[in-house]
């Protein structure tokens, strides 16, 4: 059997036991099939992406910048945007029921969603999640790593089937990202897109397919400065004075998070694949973060082993951030690149800085059917004690009405023409920031 604990190391910790414990010293706990600590098992996948999809071309119009550009440095073709009025909670909930359906399932007893970009400060979307997907008042709880959220909600998710707090789990990764981007960058534009991925988790024996083994979690603060949004939380807002507007926007340092990129998930995966007794080159399939076509070529490279190997769906969602691991994984197994049987790896890198992985040989599952759409959000219900509100007035003058603006872009946010073709080309540093985030810098420009 494949140990479900392995030796600690600078590339990740293993998941399962407490510092100087050991299986044999720990508590008795609950009982898997085989006698042993139950293993979470993977029973269903599902995914969805909004419906507006935004190529490059449309993208960089603003800009006036080349297209090809962009898929040149990232592997990125084109990526999926919220509409108006969508949030990552829709996202999460059609993700989620589309995994439940594929594991045959109605309920589950845990909620775990790893996203960024929750739909309020407080509370955690989780549990709205739970709510809107009638599963009743199961335990639920968001993770917040970025984009290892998936990896770290993964690990919380065993822990606890292997306590027996939850004999299944929903694990769900989302994230509407677009909204947390300047939209006057298209160094972060160009790369980021909206999404979510899920799958059910079920306690089983540690040997069977779909078992989840060799969790490693890591992290770093002491970098967390090279990816950050670092306006609106409690350390800004205890300053007294008002945040800047451009401090509330994603950002990252391209070059320093291209190299711990490829450092950290090599290191990680390879460790997961080890946990498993596998070599790198007996690994089937290797789903990693789909930060850049870059990164995942030069992972490739460290783990010397053919890129064809490598499960990848960037040229046409993006980095999705925490939906970016659970997206590949439905989208490996609708295309039939993901079949069972197959020796997988999945690891990911993130602010924090952050990183995770996790080996399985992949169960039989039905193909899950194309992402859903995401599920607008019910109208809140009217508070009591409220005065209903007035009705809107209507507007009598036709030449008022004639003379409103056209709504913004979903994909630009400027409608206006006339302020695009007076837009200056991206700087030189601009460029350099992109190419930072999808160039491995050891081979130069």
């Amino acid at each position: 059997m494949t140990p479900a604990i392995a030796p600690g190391t600078a590339s990740g910790t293993p998941v399962g036991t407490a510092p100087g414990m050991t299986p044999a010293t720990a508590s008795a706990g609950p009982v898997g099939p085989d006698g042993g600590v139950p293993a979470a098992v993977v029973a269903g996948v599902g995914a969805c992406l909004p419906a507006v999809v935004v190529p490059n071309e449309e993208l960089v119009a603003w800009w006036e910048a080349d297209a090809e550009w962009i898929r040149a440095r990232t592997g990125i073709e084109r990526r999926h945007v919220v509409s108006p009025g969508e949030a990552t909670g829709d996202l999460a909930v059609a993700a989620g029921r589309q995994a439940l359906a594929n594991a045959g399932v109605g309920g589950v007893d845990a909620v775990v969603v790893a996203t960024g970009t929750a739909d309020q400060l407080s509370p955690a979307v989780a549990p709205q999640v739970a709510a809107r997907l009638g599963l009743g008042p199961v335990a639920a709880f968001d993770v917040g790593a970025v984009c290892t959220g998936f990896l770290y909600a993964l690990a919380a998710a065993a822990g606890l089937l292997a306590a027996g707090t939850a004999r299944s789990a929903l694990v769900i990764g989302a994230d509407a990202f677009t909204t947390v981007l300047d939209p006057d960058d298209l160094t972060t534009r160009a790369v980021f897109g909206d999404g979510a991925g899920a799958v059910v988790l079920r306690a089983g024996a540690a040997g069977e397919p779909g078992a989840l083994t060799g969790l490693r979690l890591g992290s770093d603060g002491g970098r967390h400065q090279l990816i950050e949004i670092p306006g609106g939380g409690s350390r800004q807002r205890a300053t007294g004075q008002p945040v800047k507007e451009s401090d509330l926007y994603f950002r990252m340092q391209g070059r320093a998070v291209f190299s711990q990129a490829v450092t950290r998930m090599a290191a990680t995966a390879r460790n997961s694949a080890a946990d498993a007794g596998w070599a790198p080159g007996d690994v089937d399939r290797w789903v990693l973060h789909q930060a850049n076509a870059r990164i995942l070529a030069a992972v490739a490279r460290e783990l010397r082993v053919p890129a064809g190997r490598f499960v990848s769906n960037i040229a046409t969602v993006g980095n999705t951030v925490a939906a970016s691991v659970p997206l590949a994984i439905a989208d490996g197994v609708a295309g039939g690149r993901l079949r069972a049987g197959h020796r997988v790896v999945l690891a990911a890198f993130g602010g924090g800085l952050t990183w995770g992985s996790a080996a399985t040989v992949w169960p039989d599952l039905p193909t899950p059917p194309l992402p859903a759409a995401p599920e607008p959000a019910p109208p809140a219900a009217p508070d009591p004690s409220e005065p209903p509100p007035a009705a809107p007035r209507r507007d009598t003058d036709r030449s008022a009405r004639a003379a409103r603006p056209e709504p913004p872009s979903a994909a630009r946010r400027h409608a206006d023409p006339s302020v695009r073709a007076a837009r200056p080309e991206p700087s030189p540093a601009a460029r350099r920031h992109v190419e930072g985030a999808g160039t491995d810098p050891s081979r130069g420009r």
